[in-house]
């Protein structure tokens, strides 16, 4: 009888079972969570908040408020033109015109005549053609031709329809009382016998005062031939409120030059020309700029209500200046030409 043998460890095709680990079972209770603090006694501090700038309203006020604020600039800029910044510019005229008239009389290019070089057209207006000087009442300017409002703003200027200082018949210079300087502020300080020396192209002119005389009061006796006279003219009255016109007589006494023919008749003198006039043609020049600053001011507005005032006046405030001063220079000349 057969027996039959258990398998060995060698002949054995099952594999062996995993060895499971040991999983420890949590069995305490959930933890609960951790209390609230206590309130502190000491308040906790406020936050800071930075409230963002608002942007200006675009209205009706705020262009009004602008529009007001240039016409104040203009008027300042007005102001300036007639007082300091005019006589600033008026001394500066004087001292170009002065160093440029000395080199013509050296070089004997200084104007004798009513023409110019070609000896068939007139003299162009703002040509220096003397230095005027009366001791007595300290001055010393030079004379242009031309005596519209904007020749004066330079100096005292030659009327175009008289003869040139030194020459046979009358001459007449006129300047401004008070504004651009006041070349002839101290005209009515002027007494018979005091000396005026004028320097032209043909030399220098003497002359001794007569008197000075007002609207209404007798003229001088009329010239004989081979006489000159020079007669100064300005504005009557206070300083920017002119109320009559003042002139001054002065007698030839040097030797009478040579005496061309006038290229300008007192017929064809423009108006602007004469006495107490305006230049009407400066409103021409006047409404281009004044253009150009509403447009500015408009633009500044718009730039106002978008970025805010600051931005504003630091991009518009040198435009602004500028327009400003060439608008309130067009409008010095509308003021009449003696004052």
């Amino acid at each position: 009888m057969s027996t039959i043998s258990a398998p060995t460890a060698e002949t054995s095709t099952l594999p062996a079972a995993p060895a499971v680990p040991d999983i420890a079972v949590d069995t305490a209770p959930p933890a609960s969570p951790p209390p609230p603090p206590a309130p502190s006694s000491r308040p906790e501090p406020r936050r800071r908040t930075t409230a963002l700038p608002q942007r200006p309203r675009f209205s009706a006020w705020s262009l009004s408020g602008t529009a007001i604020t240039i016409l104040a600039a203009i008027s300042l800029g007005f102001v300036a033109q007639m007082t300091v910044l005019g006589s600033l510019s008026h001394a500066r005229a004087q001292k170009v015109a002065y160093a440029n008239f000395r080199a013509e009389l050296a070089q004997a290019t200084a104007p004798v005549s009513h023409f110019d070089a070609s000896g068939k057209d007139a003299l162009p207006e703002g040509v220096a053609v003397a230095v005027l000087s009366i001791p007595s009442i300290g001055v010393k300017e030079v004379v242009f031709e031309g005596t519209d409002s904007g020749v004066l703003i330079k100096g005292p200027g030659h009327r175009r329809d008289t003869v040139f200082p030194g020459q046979e018949g009358a001459s007449v210079i006129m300047g401004r009382r008070a504004a651009f300087g006041g070349p002839f502020a101290r005209l009515s300080d002027l007494n018979g016998g005091d000396k005026i020396t004028v320097i032209t192209g043909q030399g220098e002119q003497s002359y001794d005062v007569i008197g000075v005389r007002r609207t209404g009061e007798p003229q001088p006796s009329p010239l004989n031939a081979g006489e000159g006279r020079l007669t100064l003219v300005t504005a009557d009255g206070g300083a920017y409120q002119p109320t009559d016109v003042l002139r001054v007589d002065a007698k030839l006494t040097s030797q009478t030059q040579e005496t061309p023919r006038l290229a300008i008749s007192s017929a064809i003198l423009p108006h602007r020309d004469g006495v107490m006039e305006i230049d009407l043609m400066a409103l021409v020049p006047l409404v281009l700029w004044g253009q150009l600053l509403v447009a500015a001011a408009l633009t500044l507005t718009w730039v106002r209500h978008r970025l805010g005032p600051w931005h504003a006046w630091l991009i518009g405030l040198p435009v602004l200046s500028l327009l400003g001063i060439l608008v309130a220079g067009q409008c010095a000349q509308l003021v009449p030409n003696l004052i």
